[in-house]
């Protein structure tokens, strides 16, 4: 037998093993907690419900479209150079409003760099979130004014930092619970696996949030893990729950029932809300290279505040006036973010070498000579121009 016909008759056999593996069998279809229908219809849940009054169905449409607008504004500004880099939220302002609401004010948040909706629900202000994007400051806000962490840019890391505070609430034997924020392409770091083990290990009371929205900048969830994400849990003993992203009610629900679970000492939960990136990954990214359209009108259909929105004025809860006042409101802080993103002053040069160590180091203060410098050398420069 020649070499030629050898390989000709290995192929079936390579042709075979790649069809008996692409024809492995699909797990079940992931469970999905909902209590808001894509079409605005209310329906029940047997472990999850929620009995909210007219007002506060009306505080969550509120903050979802006043977050919306912020993250409108400030993609904008990106456009106009005034900021360096934005990361929007476009579409997933059902997760972030609905657990963010679930928090209690003592609880403590670690958010990635997309958690605006979050921010707003814990009294950041909006404006504060752009000082870094547009290079002015490390972050623009206290962590310890309301229990919320500044943002994180490397990816995964804030979900240890959240394992290891939430296992200090547990030595100093208090009852508040700790929640890390991140998305389905940070699932696959090593980080996060390490969070999940010391969390599991330790019991810490902390929620494990991930936005799943579908890409990890160009990369879909499909290419990053073979099971659904919240089924990750079960190896490390711990619960998961998928929720429906798009929806407030039931990401309010889901994360209030975790947040509880943690402070009554039962350890972490993993909740994977699934729910869809309706932008571009940051303003650097063009999300028409790798994404069709017809999947973004798909979920385009599903949109968080059009449900919310329909709900309201079919249940009588919300009246048009309600709706008038909203986008006059919402056009009052486009304008105040305008205005004050551009009215950021420059920070002061040596400023640099601030807040790196509590008590000095010596390294640090020969830089910060050097640099001074550096700096007093242009001044003279122009003195001996005269």
């Amino acid at each position: 037998m020649t070499v030629e016909s050898t390989a000709a008759a290995r192929k079936p056999r390579r042709a075979s093993k790649r069809t008996s593996a692409a024809k492995k069998p699909q797990s079940p279809e992931p469970q999905l907690v909902q209590l808001l229908t894509p079409e605005g219809e209310r329906v029940e849940h047997p472990d999850y419900s929620i009995d909210l009054s007219a007002e506060e169905l009306r505080a969550l449409y509120r903050d979802m479209v006043l977050t919306r607008r912020f993250d409108a504004e400030a993609t904008a500004l990106q456009r106009q150079g005034e900021l360096g880099l934005w990361a929007s939220l476009l579409g997933q302002e059902a997760a972030q409003i609905g657990s963010g609401r679930a928090l209690r004010d003592d609880d403590y948040v670690f958010p990635t760099y997309r958690e605006h909706g979050v921010a707003w629900c814990r009294g950041v202000d909006p404006t504060n979130l752009l000082g870094m994007f547009r290079g002015v400051n490390h972050g623009g806000w206290d962590p310890t004014t309301n229990n919320f962490h500044l943002y994180t840019i490397v990816i995964g890391s804030q979900t240890l930092h959240a394992t290891g505070y939430a296992m200090g609430v547990a030595k100093d034997g208090a009852d508040s619970a700790v929640i890390a924020y991140f998305g389905d392409g940070a699932s696959s770091q090593g980080d996060v696996a390490e969070s999940f083990t010391f969390s599991a290990v330790y019991n810490a009371p902390v929620v494990f949030f991930c936005q799943n929205n579908q890409w990890a900048i160009s990369e879909p969830t499909e290419r990053q893990t073979r099971v659904p994400l919240y089924q990750r849990a079960q190896g490390y003993g711990f619960p998961g729950v998928r929720v429906d992203g798009n929806d407030v009610l039931a990401c309010l629900a889901v994360t209030r029932s975790a947040l509880e679970r943690a402070r009554r000492g039962e350890g972490p939960t993993l909740v994977e809300a699934f729910t869809y990136r309706m932008g571009a990954h940051t303003t650097s990214d063009d999300p028409t290279k790798y994404r069709a359209d017809d999947e973004r009108a798909a979920w385009e259909a599903k949109d968080p505040i059009l449900r919310l929105r329909t709900y309201l004025e079919k249940s009588g809860h919300a009246d048009e006036a309600f709706f008038t006042e909203l986008e006059t409101e919402s056009e009052a802080l486009g304008k105040r973010v305008r205005e004050v993103v551009r009215a950021m002053p420059d920070p002061e040069p040596m400023s640099l070498f601030e807040h790196g160590y509590a008590d000095g180091n010596s390294l640090v203060d020969e830089e910060r000579a050097q640099f001074a410098a550096y700096q007093a050398s242009f001044a003279d420069s122009a003195e001996e121009g005269k």
